[in-house]
């Protein structure tokens, strides 16, 4: 049993990482969505997003088996975060070629903000509870009690997982929003990390079973992985030193 156990912590610590990365992600697309808003506004719709988020992610793990076929949802998750990321470094190389300098631009309003980012949240929890699928079904099972077709054991590691990933994100968040907003020559930098994401969410999609474009488990590989993040620490390297630089000038 005390194996059993020990398993069971190291699975929890592997995966409360990777769902802190996910949050991360998820964090991030956030921060960019509210950053137009007021304030109190942007509070309340951070505070509505993470709630959504919490709400999705317990969803997800019920329904999981539902959802593992439903390849739309990541594709929808998918071209809206690219189409936000092209459709605003669009508009600002719109004004500089106006030689106008593009001010903070309307953005959409109160609501239509909080829905975007429900949508963004229903991706990103399909993606948090396949992730917490992957590593918890593979722990022996402890007892006979099954919740939403899934023995209570492995049950209890994913909740877990994915609460503890909603509280990172709720950190994560906030701070991404005041860095935005203390350094918004930082802006066009955090969408691009937008777009990479929904880079991301594509690639899963490509190798969902059912369009397999791309091997089924390519977006797991070591390959991609390293990919993935070696292009992530370089957008933001590459961002902060030139939004840094555009700031002394």
């Amino acid at each position: 049993m005390g194996a059993i156990l020990l398993e069971y912590a190291w699975v929890l610590l592997v995966l409360v990482g990777l769902e802190g990365i996910l949050a991360a992600d998820n964090a991030v697309v956030m921060a960019v969505m509210v950053r137009h808003l007021p304030g109190e506004q942007k509070k309340k719709a951070l505070f509505y997003g993470l709630a959504a988020a919490f709400i999705f992610r317990f969803a997800a793990l019920f329904m999981i088996t539902l959802l593992v076929g439903v390849w739309q949802i990541q594709a929808l998750g998918a071209a809206y975060l690219l189409f936000i990321a092209f459709k605003h470094i669009y508009d600002q190389r719109k004004g500089q070629g106006d030689g106008t300098i593009l001010k903070v631009k309307k953005g959409s309003g109160f609501w239509t903000t909080v829905l975007k980012i429900e949508v963004a949240d229903i991706a990103f929890a399909v993606d948090s509870m396949l992730a917490a699928v992957a590593l918890a079904l593979t722990l022996p099972h402890l007892g006979e009690t099954n919740i939403g077709g899934i023995n209570a054991g492995p049950f209890v590691v994913m909740l877990s997982g994915g609460l503890i990933g909603v509280v990172i994100m709720r950190f994560a968040a906030h701070k991404f929003v005041q860095l935005l907003e203390t350094y918004p020559q930082l802006e066009t930098a955090a969408f691009i990390i937008v777009g990479w994401v929904g880079v991301k969410l594509l690639v899963m999609t490509l190798s969902h079973e059912k369009i397999h474009v791309l091997p089924h488990d390519f977006p797991h590989s070591f390959a991609w992985t390293a990919i993935f993040w070696s292009v992530l620490v370089g957008i933001v390297v590459v961002g902060a030193w030139v939004g840094l630089r555009n700031s002394k000038e």
